[in-house]
């Protein structure tokens, strides 16, 4: 059985008194949410006050970036091995921000998934198409690029330690969202890529929505059957919305 995520990006949002006050809601009233997985994945610097907070809880830790080198003269750069150090779980490698402000391509992003898995944790790779592509219905021709970037570098079977967020950039921060039925259609189409190459792996792979899941639209998302869960943005800085969606992934 697929197992179901919702996972917290809190992006360049937070301090020491908030990042406090937000898990502290937030581990109150999810710690007994039993096999779903909820994870937070929080800016560089707090990972070692969420690191402390986060202990005996069942909740993951996750960062939001990664290097795509183990080592060396990359200044300001922080490699796989580095967020290891603070137990993190996941790490979020190809988000759209990443590759639209910051100018990653899908062969960095492959670089960068391969350096997550060889320090021993899981990469949320981050695949969608903006509004323009949408428009020009060349979908799921983009997000096969995306995916087969990977599969040439790490293999197909990389995915049993992995998960996919499907994020449609034209829905990220806009207030827009894919209707249910068309995250469905996508989610669906990349199992399908991944079950051409093997079925077991795409039947457990775990694939995420993050597109604007709000508290309200979040039991709609993930009642989809290949809907497992919400890569979640601005909502997850709102503890009783994060709890909400958090929650919805049981119904």
């Amino acid at each position: 059985m697929r197992k179901k995520m919702v996972a917290g990006n809190w992006k360049m949002h937070g301090n020491l008194v908030q990042n406090k006050q937000l898990l502290d809601a937030v581990i109150a009233d999810l710690n007994e949410l039993g096999e779903d997985l909820v994870v937070v994945c929080v800016p560089y610097l707090y990972l070692p006050s969420v690191q402390k907070q986060l202990q005996n809880t069942k909740i993951a830790l996750g960062a939001q970036n990664v290097s795509q080198h183990e080592m060396g003269a990359y200044t300001g750069e922080i490699s796989a091995s580095m967020l290891s150090d603070f137990q993190c779980q996941y790490v979020i490698v190809g988000h759209s921000e990443r590759r639209m402000l910051f100018g990653e391509d899908n062969h960095v992003v492959a670089k960068k998934y391969v350096a997550v898995q060889n320090a021993g944790m899981a990469p949320i790779l981050c695949v969608g198409e903006t509004l323009e592509q949408r428009e020009a219905k060349v979908t799921k021709q983009v997000i096969e690029q995306q995916l087969m970037s990977v599969i040439s570098l790490a293999g197909v079977e990389s995915f049993n330690k992995a998960v996919i967020a499907y994020e449609p950039v034209w829905a990220i921060g806009t207030g827009k969202t894919a209707t249910p039925e068309q995250a469905q259609d996508v989610h669906a189409f990349i199992r399908e890529e991944i079950a051409k190459q093997n079925l077991n792996v795409a039947n457990q792979l775990t694939i995420l929505y993050g597109g604007s899941v709000k508290d309200n639209n979040a039991p709609e998302l993930f009642a989809m059957p290949d809907i497992d869960g919400g890569l979640i943005g601005g909502a997850s800085l709102i503890a009783n919305d994060f709890i909400a969606i958090c929650r919805a992934l049981r119904h």
